[in-house]
This record gives structure tokens, sequence and C-alpha cells, in this order.
């Protein structure tokens, strides 16, 4: 059998106690996750989660490490997901610049509304990064080489 991960990444944002989380809605209930997506051909680690994070924020993200990188299967499915986490800083979101079609709204909430909202997680991945965030200090982004 042949092992296929999707390889993607991931933004911690924090201001204060508060987490920047984008609102989707995949499977017709509306989900909360960081801003995120898939690592495309050709594309560093940094600079895919820089674009996801305009995509998904309309905002400009310097990242300034590397949280963690994550292994998650997909219970009761065949898809597994290598997630590299980072953190960083955010700018004000950039006037006439829309999201993706598949974000309904960004909301600054704090772990806890997070994880006790209406709107659930997407993920594990989700709690684990933010947890992971304020208990550890990030990797320097030194550690990162892509090679084309």
């Amino acid at each position: 059998m042949t092992w296929h991960p999707f390889v993607t990444v991931a933004a911690v944002i924090r201001d204060g106690d508060r987490y920047l989380v984008v609102e989707e809605n995949p499977d017709g209930a509306p989900v909360l996750n960081q801003p995120a997506g898939h690592l495309e051909a050709e594309e560093s680690l940094v600079e895919a989660v820089q674009r996801e994070v305009m995509e998904e924020t309309a905002r400009h993200f310097t990242p300034s490490g590397l949280v963690g990188v994550y292994q998650w299967c997909v219970p009761k499915t065949d898809r597994s997901y290598l997630r590299f986490c980072f953190s960083g800083d955010v700018g004000a979101r950039l006037p006439g610049k829309t999201t993706d079609p598949d974000i309904q709204a960004t909301h600054w909430l704090t772990r806890e509304q997070i994880a006790s909202g209406e709107r659930q997680p997407r993920s594990p991945l989700v709690l684990r990064c933010i947890d992971d965030a304020r208990r550890t200090t990030p990797l320097d982004l030194d550690y990162l080489h892509a090679l084309f």
C-alpha cells in the first residue's frame, strides 16, 4: 500500500488571550479552524502559510516560528495529514480584499470559546496547535529549508 499524506500548513495567530480563527462549512455544519491549507508545488512551507493566511483572512502574516509538525489520520478514512503549524502576527485586514469563498467569517476567540462554542473545531489539531503554541517555544524558521 502506498501512503500519500496531505501536507498542510496552519497559523496560530494570537492577540492577548484571543486567537484568529476562520469559520468554514465543509460538511454542512459550521466549524472553526486556524487559517490553514495545502502546500502547493514548488512552494516553501513559509510561503504556503503566508498565502493561506492571506487567502482566508485578507491579512498579511509574518511567521515567527514553527510550533510543531503534526500527523493526523482521519478516523474511519484512509486520509492522513502532515500539518506544519506556525506562530506569528498579522496586520490589519486589507481594505477591499476578499477571502476564499469557503470562508464564512473570521473571528477572534479565546481558547475556551473555540473549545466550547456552538461551532466545533474542524479537527483535534486546532486545539492541540493552540495549546502547543501556549506552552512551548516555537522553533526558529532557520530550521526549515526548501530546495527546488
